[in-house]
């Protein structure tokens, strides 16, 4: 059996994108299979594409572990720089596991498409500590659809993502927690390191920058809109009525997969 794909990029946060006709069985198997970066082609996760009565499309992401997450900011944004490089249209709506996704082209370069996606109202808890092996450290709980902690220092110390990865798997997260550390450079400027559920460390991660912003802007330390650095690149986010994201998503390539 043969599953055509087409691998896109959102500031190094890369996807492969499927039609949901090629589905198999097993979409956690295979998904596991064809994200690995050794024996498959590699990738943080695969956002299947269904139809959907009230929008463009319908996406699932499973993450690479087989785990499947309610939304991505970056794997959303690569759905629609998908689209719009096969349709040639500049607004899309991408149902989610969370509800519909607005998708608007801000701008193009040959196969590197800019949107701002609308990714909705956040919920913001209040700053708790979390007790690890060697220490407490404090972050906030943001939701913009999908669980994050944040936490603020001042430098990303070397093997943080070791106390990350048990954060991330730490008991008072039932289900498991998306990571942002946060590095405060200026009122409309952080820097960020994620470690997310199901995947580890990533390059960027669209609602990881919104959760990051969010939590930034509600503490004080920033305001909106925010440019939020990652490993792999910048994205903007603003707060007004919801919360509004815009970067770039990249259609890398095109292949076939076979089982």
């Amino acid at each position: 059996m043969m599953v055509p794909f087409v691998k896109a990029t959102a500031c190094g946060n890369d996807f492969l994108i499927i039609e949901g006709m090629y589905a198999p069985a097993d979409l956690a198997g295979f998904t596991r299979q064809i994200c690995n970066r050794y024996n498959g082609v590699g990738a943080d996760g695969v956002e299947w594409l269904f139809p959907a009565s009230d929008a463009d499309v319908r996406a699932r992401l499973f993450n690479a572990d087989g785990s499947e997450a309610e939304i991505s900011g970056n794997g959303t944004r690569c759905v629609a720089a998908y689209l719009a490089s096969e349709q040639g249209k500049e607004k899309f709506t991408v149902r989610t596991a969370i509800g519909v996704k607005p998708c608007q082209l801000m701008a193009r370069d040959e196969m590197t498409f800019h949107f701002e996606t609308a990714m909705g109202k956040p919920e913001i808890g209040d700053e708790f500590s979390v007790k690890l092996a060697f220490r407490e450290v404090r972050g906030i709980p943001v939701s913009v659809g999908n669980p994050h902690f944040v936490v603020f220092l001042e430098e990303f110390a070397p093997g943080w993502q070791a106390e990350a990865a048990e954060i991330g798997g730490h008991h008072d997260f039932k289900h498991g927690i998306n990571v942002e550390l946060v590095a405060i450079r200026g009122k409309a400027y952080i820097e960020i390191r994620l470690f997310e559920r199901g995947v580890g460390e990533t390059q960027s991660s669209g609602t990881g920058a919104c959760a990051s912003a969010v939590a930034a802007i509600a503490a004080g330390r920033a305001e909106s809109p925010v440019q939020v650095q990652a490993p792999g690149g910048q994205q903007l986010v603003r707060w007004e009525d919801e919360v509004y994201l815009r970067g770039p998503a990249q259609i890398l390539c095109r292949g076939e997969f076979f089982i």
